[in-house]
């Protein structure tokens, strides 16, 4: 929870990401177009990008019921919101910390429990970000010819299966073959320290729990699904926004920005993604042709109108459930 060096580093990436992506960007007409901007199309873009999280939250009670009782929603929508708001306010990604941290406070499940379950969370937001973006860049309306640092799309698109097909097979083996890869992380953690090998093993063994989910077909078609929705709803949010702004893009644009943008974020950043989201997008929406002042345009008008609801929404449930950045330190198996 201590800022640290990563939070340093982030927060100078971040502003030299904004510097680079507005370098040559008149603020005045970025303004001019926002200004002139549908308030509808961008008002339902906001509505997709808050909606969101109670489909996360969702989620998060299908992966949660194999190793806890089945938890009420509420508690999970506004662990979800205090989560959310952490990480658009607080450097070093403590929102996951704070998510998992909100929800003891509310019903009986342990800690380590609840943030193994936020790994499996993020693992299949990966695999269904990897296969949305590849899909997009297959679509036709797409120019075969277009490339992507120097790559062409389609190997960026078979790359993106490929890595879904080893996650798959490496979580399954975790599942099914618990046993053997314990004693295989035993034998290299031993000859590295004995604290390692006790806490890194107290660690794995609370992931392989958290994993329960993958044991039962029904039950990850239902995350599977969950997940699915969540992004298809955010790429809508997105792509009401492409219009708003009057960016004529096709669905798969925004199938592919918001797995090119989570790429970009997992290097550190500022909190709330500022500046990555920008660069990142700026970058992305040039596949499609669109130039660069607007591009800077929809991400700036975006970013700030999804940041603010599920951030004050967030800072809502946080003061009601009485959590303390503080309390985040001493949370049992928070790293340091």
């Amino acid at each position: 929870m201590k800022p640290g060096w990563r939070a340093a580093l982030g927060i100078v990436l971040s502003a030299a990401l904004i510097y680079w992506t507005l370098h040559g960007i008149s603020p005045t007409e970025v303004a001019r177009l926002l200004s002139r901007a549908d308030p509808v199309l961008f008002a339902a873009a906001t509505f997709c990008g808050t909606a969101i999280f109670a489909l996360r939250a969702r989620r998060w009670q299908t992966i949660l019921e194999p190793v806890a009782a089945k938890i009420p929603l509420g508690p999970l929508w506004r662990a979800t919101a205090v989560g959310m708001m952490v990480n658009n306010v607080v450097p070093a990604r403590a929102g996951e910390i704070a998510r998992a941290y909100a929800l003891t406070k509310e019903v009986p499940v342990a800690f380590p429990t609840t943030l193994a379950s936020l790994a499996v969370d993020r693992l299949f937001d990966a695999i269904v970000l990897l296969l949305l973006g590849a899909s997009a860049l297959l679509d036709p309306a797409l120019s075969t010819s277009q490339s992507l640092a120097g790559q062409s799309l389609s190997s960026f698109a078979t790359g993106a299966v490929t890595i879904v097909v080893l996650l798959l097979l490496g979580l399954y083996a975790l599942v099914f073959f618990p046993k053997q890869l314990l004693r295989l992380f035993d034998l290299f953690a031993r000859r590295v320290s004995p604290s390692v090998e006790e806490r890194g093993r107290r660690v794995l063994e609370t992931f392989m729990h958290g994993l329960s989910v993958l044991r039962e077909p029904g039950r990850f078609a239902a995350v599977f699904g969950w997940t699915l929705a969540h992004w298809l709803l955010n790429a809508l949010g997105f792509w009401l926004a492409f219009k708003a702004v009057g960016i004529t893009a096709p669905f798969s644009a925004a199938l592919f920005l918001q797995a090119f943008i989570a790429l970009g974020t997992a290097v550190p950043a500022a909190p709330g993604f500022f500046g990555v989201f920008e660069y990142m997008s700026v970058q992305g929406l040039a596949v499609y042709g669109v130039s660069q002042q607007q591009a800077a345009t929809w991400a700036i008008g975006y970013h700030l109108f999804s940041f603010i609801p599920i951030t004050l929404i967030g800072a809502y449930y946080f003061a009601r459930l009485g959590v303390r950045l503080r309390d985040l330190r001493s949370s049992p198996e928070v790293p340091a």
